[in-house]
Order: structure tokens, then sequence, then C-alpha cells
């Protein structure tokens, strides 16, 4: 198990990168075969992705409780939120479906640096696409359940180490057509769902009778909350400004790195 300082840094490093289009995922095979780090505890990593989803929660707290509201509300408000909620559900089924009858070969390319350095490719391809891009025009109400599947397809095909989650929901977003703050506020209102859905999973794979220390997970769980909260503020100003592309380069590079090196 870890200890609080590692904890600590592991959690800032869970915050910044889950959120920022450079992948999570990738990283952490990177720095295992570089440094010979083991995956942290699985309670630990629980506790961390805890503190992320609570960063979004916090910061699309309006976008979540309008699609709560709209299961009652008939205002305009409501409406907008039963249609957010119908974007979501048809978004999440192409994640869902991935996850349940491709996991196990997603999983496997945890294994492969190469298919790491490949999707990291992958992901700085589709981020520097978004640099000839113009402006998207196509609101809430102009987005339906066939853009809406694309997106979440994205995101399912997203569990592949390297191919960032964030990155390639919002690049395939905004190559759809949407408002880049839709496209920007899709992407991680339909994380929800798919963040709870990996913590359950996880969950069941735990071990309660073992012993562990509470102040490792409740330092890592906040570390990753809060750092996580400051990179969705600075990622959404980026998408808002054009500047996605701007986060290509280091993917690229690192990519060609892992199979350089690798």
């Amino acid at each position: 198990m870890v200890d609080s300082i590692q904890a600590l840094w592991l959690g800032v490093i869970q915050g910044l990168t889950e959120f920022l289009p450079v992948s999570s995922s990738g990283h952490l095979v990177l720095a295992q075969k570089l440094l010979g780090l083991k995956e942290p505890a699985l309670l630990f990593d629980v506790s961390v992705h805890v503190g992320t989803l609570l960063a979004v929660v916090v910061y699309f707290w309006p976008d979540l409780w309008s699609m709560v509201r709209g299961l009652w509300a008939r205002d305009q408000q409501g409406r907008q939120g039963r249609r957010l909620l119908w974007l979501v559900v048809a978004g999440s089924v192409p994640t869902a479906l991935l996850g349940l009858f491709l996991k196990d070969w997603f999983e496997a390319m945890f294994a492969s640096t190469a298919a790491v350095g490949v999707a990291l490719v992958i992901t700085g391809g589709l981020l520097l696409a978004t640099r000839w891009l113009p402006p998207g025009d196509r609101g809430l109400e102009r987005t339906g359940a066939g853009r809406a599947f694309l997106v979440g397809l994205a995101q399912g095909l997203a569990i592949t180490p390297g191919i960032s989650r964030s990155g390639s929901t919002i690049s395939v977003g905004l190559m759809l057509g949407l408002e880049r703050r839709l496209a920007a506020h899709f992407s991680f209102v339909l994380s929800v769902p798919a963040i709870l859905g990996a913590l359950l999973l996880q969950l069941l794979h735990l071990d309660a009778a073992r012993q562990v220390a509470l102040a490792p997970l409740l330092v890592g769980a906040a570390a990753s909350a809060l750092t996580g909260y400051l990179a969705l503020r600075f990622l959404l100003r980026v998408v808002q400004r054009g500047k996605l592309h701007l986060f290509a380069p280091y993917c690229l590079l690192l990519g060609i790195a892992a199979l350089l090196f690798f």
C-alpha cells in the first residue's frame, strides 16, 4: 500500500492526466515500464477515481441537476435537461457495450508498450485535426442521438491505454459540428456513468478483509479531486478558445518515443 506522500503525488498525477487530453492510462503504462513502478493497490485506485468523479460532479453540477430536474419539470430548462439526459443515455450505450464485451481485449493492451505508443499517436492526430475545424454551430437542440452515439463510441474506444478519453470525445464532438462549449460539457457529463461503471467493477474485485490505511486513501482522493477540478477549468478554457490542438505535439512525441525506445 502506498504511503501518504506517494498518495499525494499519485493523486495529483491522476487528477491532471484524467482530464487533460494526454491519457492517464497511457502514462501509467509508460511509467511502469520506464521506472519499474508497480500499479497502485486496487482500493487506492478506487479512491483516486472517486476524487476525479467528485471533481466532475462539482464542476458540472448545473448540467447534472438539469437532467434530474428534467424528469418532472415542464419549463424550458426542464426540456433542455431531458434532452441532455437522452443524449447521455444514447452516448452511454456504445461505451457500455465495448466495456462489457471487449474488456479483456482492451486490458491486454496494457502489457504492450508499442500499442500504447500507437494509441498516443492516434490521440495526437485527433487533437491536431481540431486545428483546422471551423467553430461548430450545433447546440443542444440540434444535436441528436446519432451524434451522441458517435461521441460515446469514441469514449468506449478510449478504454485503450494511450487513447485520451477527454481528447477523443471532445475532438469527435467538434468534428461533428457541436459548439465548443457543448462538446466539452457533453464529454464530461457523459463520463459520469462511465466512471461510475468502472468504479463498480473495481469494487467487485476488492478484498473486504484486507487491512488498509485510511490516510493515504483520503489524501489520494483529495489530491485527485482538487487537481482534477483545476484541470477541468483549464481544459474548458482551452477548448472554448479553439486551442485543443496545442496538446497534440506532446502526445505525438510521447507516442513516437514509446515506439522508438521500448
